[in-house]
């Protein structure tokens, strides 16, 4: 046995914190051999270990992701890699040859072929699909593409993430399981969402046909972009949802009509983490509706919640101060008008109470004002009146009813779907709303993907190679979701909560919490020998239970040298 401090003289310590997580997942859902798979090569380090490589470094938390060559500098090869590689081998250049081996074998094939690996090895539900985009931007300059060569198109477009000054390219991804990508690729910088929905539509069902799925046996959740006359009608024998978006009158018809008709069916909360103070959980009533859009009948779900959207708040605040703001000026003005007869002041407070000010009413009564002839008022009876006048006193009044009947209708929205009200595939109101509630899954865990990349660096100069590396971003968010999958599945499976953050326990644990349990892990090797610097806590043994992982899996040893 090595006494300890010749051990510590020989050892080389890294600080991995989560990463050696990651690179189990990695290995279970075999990265490395499915892209290996698709992307033949004979480089010195294949292109699967470079691309699981750019996957742990994505994951790493450092921003932006550049430099593969400086990430290993830092951090042991061989427990997250499976063999010891040199840092050099990381270079600019060798990334860049693989980036582009990826590209000639189709960055998205690549990713596609991952992903389904994955849903074989891992319980994903597939009766319901998600879809969305989000934009990724770039910094710098970058180079065409190469001539002949169709890679996606870097350009300015409708920015996500408010930053139109910088170019852009989209990243589009079908997720199952709330939230685990299983078709993704890259989209030009401008590219439509309408447009990206119909290419996704006239090829959902036979990219599902490869898990075992026919028409009709999957929902296809999208957000508003899904409704257009192109895409209803590339739909075709398959069941989707969406929101029906307030620029078709439609939409406000049938939220005015449920908002008067109040038959509302309780649903009741929908909240799946712990509501506080600040945010306290919505409560959702549904209404069954009609609606008849490109000549075709659909089912409508009006949905009332409690926590109304902001926007239409806003925008119903502002009309509230807008029409308060017209009603006291004519008052202000007809006010100080003073009428020669009664009949005109009748027929002015006519005309002023036919006006339309929307959200207020004028109340509005004639006063006589008399004029008195000039002089010291007599001692004894009435003052002497020269002329007579009439004028209008006016009150500004809310119209509480109009103003209430309209903050409800702000806190409404309209679900738009195919899906049967009766039968073996039909779904209640409350079972759509909490399908579509889902869509904002595909939303969270992901902000790595939004940090911007560097693309000043040579190796990522090419739009063919950041295509490539949209790719492994998706991979990313693959093997981050499918944790978070996992250890959400342990906890609904064993009826028990994970230590969350500030250790209050949770039923909705995040990969995010799992990677702040295992901040400040390190990793002594000496030769042979890789372990702990210290014994893993209670907390980081519970997570690694949950994720179904041992030590061993973590690229430890167990061996004592001799």
């Amino acid at each position: 046995m090595w006494g300890i401090d010749r051990l510590l003289r020989l050892a080389d310590i890294s600080r991995v914190d989560h990463l050696p997580v990651v690179a189990a997942f990695c290995r279970r859902i075999r990265v490395r051999e499915a892209i290996n798979g698709v992307v033949p090569n004979q480089m010195q380090v294949d292109v699967g270990t470079i691309g699981e490589a750019l996957v742990l470094d994505t994951l790493s938390g450092r921003s932006p992701l550049y430099r593969l060559s400086s990430f290993f500098q830092h951090q042991p090869s061989e427990p997250l890699l499976g063999r010891p590689i040199a840092p050099t081998h990381f270079n600019d250049t060798t990334v860049g040859r693989a980036l582009d081996a990826i590209f000639e074998a189709g960055a998205e094939k690549v990713f596609n072929h991952v992903a389904w690996q994955a849903a074989r090895l891992f319980p994903l539900d597939l009766r319901e699909v998600h879809f969305d985009t989000t934009s990724v931007n770039v910094w710098g300059d970058v180079y065409a593409p190469r001539p002949g060569v169709a890679a996606v198109h870097l350009t300015h477009g409708y920015s996500k993430d408010h930053r139109p000054d910088l170019k852009q390219f989209l990243i589009r991804m079908l997720c199952a399981g709330g939230n685990v990508p299983i078709l993704g690729g890259c989209e030009d910088g401008n590219a439509s969402d309408k447009t990206v929905n119909h290419w996704v539509l006239t090829r959902i069902s036979q990219h599902l046909a490869r898990y075992g799925l026919k028409q009709g046996d999957f929902l296809y959740v999208a957000d508003s972009a899904l409704v257009t006359e192109e895409n209803l009608e590339a739909v075709g024998a398959n069941f989707f949802l969406t929101r029906l978006p307030f620029t078709y009158s439609e939409a406000g018809r049938m939220v005015a009509q449920a908002v008067l008709q109040k038959q509302w069916e309780s649903v009741g909360e929908l909240h799946l983490t712990r509501a506080t103070t600040r945010r306290p959980a919505a409560s959702y009533s549904v209404c069954e509706k009609s609606v008849t859009l490109y000549g075709q009948t659909y089912r409508a779900v009006v949905v009332r919640s409690t926590a109304h959207d902001k926007r239409r708040q806003k925008r119903l605040d502002r009309q509230i101060r807008e029409s308060e703001g017209a009603a006291r000026r004519q008052a202000d003005q007809h006010s100080k008008i003073e009428f020669f007869c009664r009949p005109d002041a009748e027929a002015a407070l006519q005309r002023l109470q036919a006006a339309d000010h929307q959200l207020h009413r004028l109340e509005i009564s004639i006063r006589d004002q008399p004029h008195y002839a000039p002089g010291r008022p007599p001692v004894k009876g009435p003052r002497a009146i020269a002329f007579m006048r009439w004028a209008l006193d006016i009150t500004v009044l809310e119209d509480r009813e109009s103003i209430q009947r309209q903050r409800e209708e702000a806190g409404c929205f309209v679900l738009l779907t195919n899906v049967p009200r009766q039968g073996d595939r039909s779904r209640t109101g409350a079972e759509l709303l909490r399908s579509y509630k889902d869509q904002y899954g595909i939303e969270r865990n992901y902000s790595f993907l939004k940090d911007p990349l560097i693309v000043n660096d040579l190796f990522l100069k090419r739009p063919e190679r950041i295509e490539a590396l949209g790719a492994v971003l998706l991979i990313a968010l693959l093997v981050w979701n499918l944790i978070e999958h996992t250890l959400r599945r342990w906890v609904q499976q064993h009826n028990t909560d994970l230590p969350g953050w500030e250790n209050r326990p949770t039923r909705r644990p995040t990969a995010f919490m799992m990677s702040n349990k295992f901040q400040g892990l390190q990793i002594l090797t000496s030769g042979q020998l890789r372990r702990l610097t210290r014994p893993l806590n209670d907390q980081q043994q519970l997570y690694l239970q949950a994720l179904s992982l041992s030590e061993l899996d973590l690229g430890l040893t167990v061996a004592q040298p001799g």
